[in-house]
């Protein structure tokens, strides 16, 4: 026993050597490679309470992400921070650009990334997914913010909306760095690919059937050297189309929330974009979560199950469609909102006072 640990302790030791090599010379190389837009090209307006500009860091797997940093004006010292993203398929110049304007303006410092394959942000090939890159790219951003002159170490959260709202999650229960994490109108990309919406799909032979159908498009693929797309949103809209993608529709194809980068206002991702959630389930580790989360869904939502099932993951508690509080994770339902009322503020139903106190009360 005593030399397996004393092969462990050696091994550790090799393990530590080698990142923190790693870590000089990643240093080393941060030059920006990307092209950034530098107009204000949102789909909301620019607030004249705070401050704007573009940033860019690196994930752990070398990508380049991009993101937009917005500070309160005049704020001074040390600040507390936020990184948001999400939803997933969309870009930082829709939703997650809007909470993070919104958070400033209450007195955060925070950032709008693209997640990697996505957006201004780099990796090739565009429009892919992963649970695990996906996830780092929060952890990359906390990287980000931590050694900011005007942000306390101490005080970073993270916001995660709809599919990001779920790898927000997933961050959380691997980076104790992440002092309180919001999940708005949250996906759970693991759960929908294995199971289908509701259930629906949850069978071995409906799951073999669509690992068939990856693995074929896989190589159809290599053939053709490109990646086959899957479509954005449906359009034109179906007239028996289910009311979620109605509501879909009327974000990211009309003027409200369309925007040239994102892939859920265009052709989408790639077909093989999400096989790795069919195996790999990002709330595996979320009952062992110390830090305080917020999850907040709209009462109507189709997606609501998805943060019932997070917060039962996190508490042992199963709740549907009540607000509930267990220890310091809560779930906040929103009384007669959908899913997409959480994306923007047309509806007027985000609760920026309720994440403004949340945060102020655990970033403290």
């Amino acid at each position: 026993m005593i030399r397996k640990v004393m092969y462990a302790a050696v091994l550790t030791g090799l393990m530590l050597a080698g990142c923190t090599q790693e870590k000089s010379n990643n240093q080393q190389d941060m030059k920006t490679t990307l092209q950034l837009t530098q107009e204000w090209d949102k789909t909301f307006p620019k607030s004249d309470k705070v401050d704007h500009k573009k940033v860019t860091f690196k994930n752990r797997y070398g990508i380049e992400l991009a993101a937009d940093m917005y500070t309160p004006k005049g704020a001074t010292g040390k600040l507390p921070a936020i990184a948001v993203s999400g939803p997933f398929g969309a870009v930082k110049e829709q939703s997650s650009g809007l909470y993070a304007q919104h958070m400033a303006e209450r007195g955060f410092l925070t950032i709008a990334f693209d997640p990697s394959f996505t957006g201004e942000s780099g990796g090739e090939p565009r429009r892919m997914a992963s649970p695990d890159i996906n996830t780092e790219d929060f952890l990359a951003a906390v990287d980000f913010l931590s050694v900011q002159e005007n942000v306390d170490p101490e005080r970073i959260g993270i916001i995660g909306i709809c599919g990001f709202g779920g790898m927000a999650v997933n961050a959380a229960a691997i980076d104790p760095r992440i002092k309180a994490t919001v999940a708005s109108t949250m996906y759970d990309m693991s759960k929908v690919n294995v199971e289908g919406y509701f259930k629906s799909e949850d069978s071995k032979e409906q799951r073999m059937e669509k690992r068939k159908a990856i693995a074929a498009q896989r190589t159809e693929d290599f053939k053709n050297g490109t990646y086959k797309r899957a479509g954005g949103v449906v359009d034109p809209l179906p007239d028996d189309a289910p009311w979620f993608v109605k509501d879909y529709y009327d974000y990211y194809k009309t003027k409200r929330g369309y925007h040239e980068r994102s892939g859920n206002s265009n052709d989408g991702w790639n077909v093989i974009g999400c096989q790795s959630f069919m195996n790999q389930p990002l709330l595996a580790w979320a009952h062992e979560i110390e830090n305080p989360v917020l999850l907040i869904h709209g009462e109507k939502a189709h997606s609501r199950y998805f943060s019932e099932y997070a917060f039962e993951k996190m508490t042992g508690k199963h709740v549907e469609g009540v607000s509930a509080k267990e220890g310091n994770k809560e779930f906040l339902v929103i009384p007669g909102a959908t899913h997409v009322d959480l994306y923007d503020d047309k509806a007027g139903v985000i609760p920026y006072d309720k994440m403004e106190t949340f945060f102020k009360e655990n970033l403290q």
